[in-house]
């Protein structure tokens, strides 16, 4: 037999939690087709040197929605060995869309997804997906139906409860995304306008979900003083409606709250003892990331940017916002109203010193990127609060920040869990958040090798075999013949992060080679210029009625 590639002298960890073997690996077109001693030709050979050969990784947590269109190759993605992403997450992306609702969305997701000089060109979550398609990504992508925007289209971005009609015209809406391959829908419960979603509407709406077995990838409500809270009502909307739980981001925030790492934990145990199909994702830093109109009291951001800026430009109740950020934490927020209460106070968690300006929209203040807002504040002569808030202003809410408010301890009880993946919720823009580049070498170097957080090929198993079957991918994150060809090879001993808060657009180190579908996408540390990823979709179908586990 002749083979399109041979991959020799590696040390394959296959991805499912077994320890490394010698063996070769035969390639014809875009699937792996023998493993062994192969002795027969190919058209090309890689000798891997001894190095490992796992399958490809798998980013469970993406914003890559617009940039894909601007650097098809992805390149922070595939230099760090990722084949497979998850995108449209956080339930805030660019489809589905009407042309009452675009404008909108562009100018909430600049912060996050940014704002590149491109058509929108689509409307549904299909016709997004036939653009990714056209555009020739450097590695595959799967979407997921963005619940802010299905909402959006039907309720518009206001603090309004759906009636019957209604919600059956965001569950048609569902359906359709779920038809046209999603796997599951995302959710950002910190985040306009789903936050003012109460349980009861998303339990009926995630009934769609569930009946096509696919997953809630959801920001929870609250990752601090209301982590447990939070938790609790997703587990049990999962519960009722036969939804695979699917956590992001996984964290405690606030050094008040970070006890409750190893209690969140012991939760979604018993929820997996009590049948529920839980996992999550984390990247391995302490600070979070996200746009920074989310110091704001949920109140202050209804109804999208323009009314928000209204907001602070009006005295009395710009002094109001200030007011709130500045004392209500934890007891001290109102129990009455169940938005409030549920607010993620950033500014408490993390400090005006631990919160990062990493994006920025106009170049005037490009300056302030990389640097924390009270150190900013201090040089203009302005209290931090004036600072962020007059900034938000003049950038019309186009600012990102990372905010330092999770604890080392946790992050390695999370990477050291068998519910674990990885994703690198990286935003693109400006001086992003450094997990945008390092997410998955970091954990290779810094936490398997340097910190023995957990063995090499258990670590691989949460990049790999894990995610895929979480998606539901049936020939991919295993190496086996028949399988996929999406491989990295590389240098356990060489392999990690270099990217920085101060230099965060840094490449990682000891990463040979990574193949997409059966091409080389990264050779000898360089891209190639191969851009063989696919748009995946789901080829489920809906069972006649979800579990219900409760």
């Amino acid at each position: 037999m002749s083979y399109d590639m041979i991959i020799r002298n590696g040390r394959i960890i296959d991805g499912t939690g077994n320890p490394w073997y010698r063996a070769d690996i035969g390639i014809i077109g875009d699937r792996i087709t023998a493993i062994g001693c192969l002795s027969a030709d190919a058209q090309r050979v890689i000798d891997a040197g001894d190095q490992i050969v796992c399958p490809g990784f798998i980013d469970m947590h993406t914003h890559s929605d617009l940039m894909v269109f601007v650097e098809p190759e992805l390149p922070p993605k595939l230099y760090q060995g990722i084949t497979t992403e998850v995108i449209t997450q956080d339930g805030i992306s660019v489809a589905p869309i009407s042309p009452a609702t675009e404008l909108t969305w562009r100018k909430v997701l600049a912060a996050v997804d940014g704002d590149p000089p491109i058509p929108w060109a689509w409307s549904s979550l299909g016709d997004y997906m036939d653009a990714l398609e056209r555009a020739r990504p450097g590695l595959n992508l799967v979407t997921l139906i963005p619940y802010g925007n299905v909402r959006s289209l039907v309720l518009g971005f206001g603090a309004v409860t759906p009636d019957a009609r209604q919600l059956e015209a965001m569950k048609a809406l569902v359906a359709r995304g779920m038809e046209e391959g999603a796997f599951g829908m995302s959710l950002g419960l910190i985040y306009q306008p789903q936050m003012y979603a109460t349980q009861d509407e998303l339990t009926e709406v995630f009934r769609v979900v569930g009946r096509y077995r696919g997953i809630m990838s959801v920001h929870m409500r609250n990752e601090g003083d209301l982590l447990l809270e939070a938790a609790d009502e997703v587990i049990q909307i999962c519960m009722a409606t036969g939804c695979a739980l699917h956590i992001s981001h996984l964290k405690v925030a606030g050094r008040r709250n970070w006890g409750k790492g190893a209690l969140l934990m012991e939760k979604l145990e018993e929820a997996r003892e009590r049948g529920l199909d839980v996992t999550f994702d984390q990247y391995p830093y302490t600070a979070a990331s996200t746009a920074l109109h989310q110091i704001l009291p949920p109140w202050a951001t209804e109804g999208g940017v323009g009314k928000i800026v209204a907001r602070l430009q009006e005295g009395a109740i710009r002094a109001r916002i200030a007011w709130e950020i500045a004392h209500m934490v934890g007891e001290e927020r109102p129990t009455s109203d169940p938005i409030m209460r549920f607010w993620e106070n950033f500014v408490a968690s993390a400090g005006w010193d631990g919160i990062l300006i990493t994006s920025v929209s106009t170049a005037v203040n490009k300056w302030m990127e990389g640097r924390n807002v009270s150190a900013i504040a201090a040089e203009v002569g302005k209290p931090p609060i004036e600072l962020a808030l007059d900034l938000l202003v003049a950038e019309e809410c186009g600012v990102s920040m990372a905010a330092f408010i999770a604890s080392e301890e946790n992050v390695r009880r999370f990477l050291a869990h068998d519910f674990g993946t990885l994703g690198s919720d990286g935003l693109l823009v400006g001086k992003p958040h450094p997990r945008a580049y390092g997410t998955f070498p970091r954990a290779l170097g810094a936490y398997v090798r340097q910190h023995g957080v957990l063995p090499l090929h258990q670590m691989i198993r949460r990049m790999t075999s894990l995610p895929a079957q979480r998606l539901g991918l049936q020939d991919r994150g295993i190496i086996r013949a028949g399988m996929k060809a999406d491989l990295v090879i590389f240098d356990p001993d060489a392999i990690g992060d270099t990217a920085s808060f101060g230099e965060p657009r840094q490449f990682p180190t000891g990463i040979a080679a990574v193949i997409v579908n059966g091409a080389v996408a990264v050779d000898s540390g360089n891209l190639t210029g191969a851009r063989s990823g696919e748009v995946l979709r789901s080829s489920s179908r809906p069972v006649a009625a979800s579990r219900r586990l409760e």
